[in-house]
């Protein structure tokens, strides 16, 4: 087809052109991937950090195609923010994976509910909207910015409002399969962020992981915070709240903590800033 690219994060530009784009600023672009291309060079951008940067261990199938790949990237939603680069070969520089609990609920449900016990949550959905599971997020090296970070959130802010989301919620991370690594950072989270029970998912028994290791008076707040990782402070920042308990994910090297998010409270935030009238420019 004459699509082969030197570049495994790169895509066609005339795949690019048949499809429509969120938003831009300059040559980034936010948008829902169309075809199983822009989904390959999302799944590349994937195996980059979270392997190849991160120490997660790949399966032997996804280190011969240097692609990080699961069965829910067949039936989730792919946001990418596409570089279009001065050379004219676009390629993806940042990536989110998106789940709504009615796509969730006609397959294999929340990847998450493999970690955590998403009843409370999913009760409480009933009567307020759908839930949108976030996760496989990353961003290449060289555009971690202010810039990147606000187009991913244009996008998911579109996806908000196109799909009546009530809560958004996934597992973010914390570097490091050792929790004691993490104790003044998952004391901080549980004593000053922890979600009300009706939200609260909470880790499964056989792999939970306390996260009131330091009394409240004895933690170093502002350090703590400041030890978190971006992501985790983004979502601090927009509202969002934690679930009970740790999940050590050795595979990916890290010790997971679940973050809820509900939308009004981004939206009566941030929707000036992330959802304009200028949005389909």
């Amino acid at each position: 087809m004459g699509l082969a690219l030197s570049r495994p994060t790169a895509i066609a530009p005339q795949l690019l052109a048949a499809a429509p784009f969120i938003h831009r600023v300059g040559q980034l672009d936010v948008r829902l991937a169309v075809s199983e291309a822009e989904i390959a060079a999302a799944q590349a951008l994937r195996y980059q950090i979270f392997y190849d940067e991160m120490g997660a261990a790949p399966t032997a199938a996804m280190a011969r195609e240097r692609r990080d790949i699961d069965p829910y990237d067949m039936i989730c939603d792919h946001l990418l923010v596409v570089d279009h680069g001065l050379d004219g070969r676009p390629h993806v520089v940042g990536t989110y994976r998106l789940l709504r609990q009615s796509v969730a609920t006609a397959h294999h449900g929340f990847y998450s509910a493999g970690e955590y016990d998403l009843a409370p949550l999913i009760a409480q959905s009933v009567a307020g909207g759908q839930l949108l599971e976030l996760g496989r997020s990353c961003v290449a090296p060289a555009w971690r910015n202010n810039a990147t970070i606000s187009l991913l959130w244009r996008g998911i802010a579109s996806y908000l409002q196109t799909h009546n989301i009530g809560h958004m919620f996934g597992c973010a991370s914390l570097h490091g399969a050792d929790p004691l690594l993490h104790t003044a950072e998952l004391s901080y989270l549980y004593h000053h962020h922890l979600a009300p029970p009706q939200l609260r998912a909470r880790a499964h028994d056989s792999n939970h992981v306390p996260m009131d290791r330091l009394p409240a008076a004895s933690i170093d707040t502002r350090a703590a915070s400041r030890a978190l990782p971006p992501l985790i402070k983004g979502y601090l920042r927009v509202g969002a709240m934690v679930g009970d308990g740790g999940f050590v994910d050795h595979q990916f090297n890290t010790v997971d903590v679940f973050v809820i998010m509900p939308v009004d409270r981004i939206t009566s935030r941030y929707a000036a800033r992330f959802v304009g009238a200028n949005d389909s420019q």
